[in-house]
């Protein structure tokens, strides 16, 4: 078969023009960043980040342009003030990489998965291979200057142990004692600490910073919700006497100039709030107590409301870029019918 008649499917299209968006959001960010970020370990990290983004858009473009696809808008240097104020933290900005590394792994081997074209899965296979190459270099970079997040420590196991009873999973029934949550639990209930916490310094940011209110009450919600959920994942740890997890230093500045437009910070929380919920429905299916389960679960729900409502806001203001579909073949029938 000619390979120039093999047209891309609908998941391959799907891949090239979120990767295109999302890599587009983050150059900007770390465009930003590489202006104002001062520590010579840490600058070096968020150049490679921007370099990594800005040739996987050259990439995509390339295959935009060869597969006749319109390339989308996404983000470019109107979407950044670059004379504002600082906003961040050199340490959030390490933080920050190291999880939007933790995203690109996620979504990118996600990517591959669903991609059958060599070309487009050599490109994403590359993506997640220098992914994974940058977050071991920030992981390792906080490690070394003692910045790093550190998931709790237990005791380990001296021997291999098996459950002996369904009682393992239950955790409903108030009246009956809850087992202790074991390890797998612990990494998961860690790990959604973490992500709120960047999450929650982010809405900050955009809410100082933002002109529009619409915008403003979005992020201080969306600030107040990753707060709430902390805090019962640090609780459901405490109950056992799992120690407080260790956060590293994220803060933002107070800066109150616009830095980002709006669409692009909406864009940005949409992107952090779908991954959210994709670590909460793997923290579910991980969880053996049954009432962890359902707190990932309602607490998803909670995370879906609130992004379909930011959804409402980029529609509402022309922010929302549409991606491709198909086309109603009803409603074509019937316009044709009527001329």
């Amino acid at each position: 078969m000619n390979k120039k008649n093999v047209h891309l499917t609908a998941a391959e299209i799907a891949s090239v023009w979120v990767g295109y968006m999302n890599d587009s959001m983050t150059r900007s960010v770390l465009r930003f960043m590489l202006k104002h970020v001062n520590d010579p370990e840490i600058k070096p990290l968020i150049q490679q980040s921007y370099d990594i983004a800005v040739h996987r858009i050259e990439q995509l473009q390339q295959v935009f342009e060869e597969e006749n696809y319109a390339t989308p808008n996404g983000f470019s240097e109107q979407d950044i003030n670059m004379q504002a104020p600082w906003l961040f933290t050199d340490v959030f900005c390490l933080t920050y990489v190291t999880h939007m590394a933790r995203i690109g792994m996620s979504v990118y081997s996600g990517f591959v998965s669903m991609s059958i074209k060599k070309e487009i899965r050599d490109h994403f296979t590359q993506g997640l291979q220098e992914t994974i190459m940058l977050y071991n270099q920030a992981t390792q970079t906080a490690l070394e200057k003692g910045v790093n997040s550190r998931q709790p420590y237990i005791e380990p196991p001296k021997e291999i142990d098996y459950v002996n009873s369904k009682k393992y999973f239950n955790g409903f029934n108030p009246f009956s004692e809850k087992r202790p949550i074991n390890a797998v639990e612990i990494a998961h209930l860690y790990t959604n600490i973490q992500t709120n916490e960047i999450g929650s310094k982010l809405c900050l940011a955009f809410a100082q910073t933002s002109p529009s209110k619409d915008v403003q009450n979005f992020m201080i919600k969306s600030k107040n919700m990753a707060q709430k959920h902390i805090k019962i994942f640090v609780n459901e740890m405490l109950k056992d006497d799992v120690g407080a997890p260790q956060v590293p230093d994220v803060g933002v500045s107070d800066s109150t100039t616009q830095t980002f437009s709006d669409a692009l910070m909406m864009f940005h929380m949409s992107l952090m709030m779908s991954a959210g919920v994709g670590n909460y429905s793997t923290a579910a299916a991980a969880s053996q107590r049954a009432d962890l389960q359902m707190n990932y679960q309602r607490l998803s729900l909670e995370v879906a409301e609130l992004a379909k409502s930011g959804a409402d806001i980029m529609i509402d203001h022309h922010w929302f870029e549409q991606p491709p579909g198909i086309k109603d073949r009803e409603k074509l029938a019937k316009q044709k019918g009527k001329g």
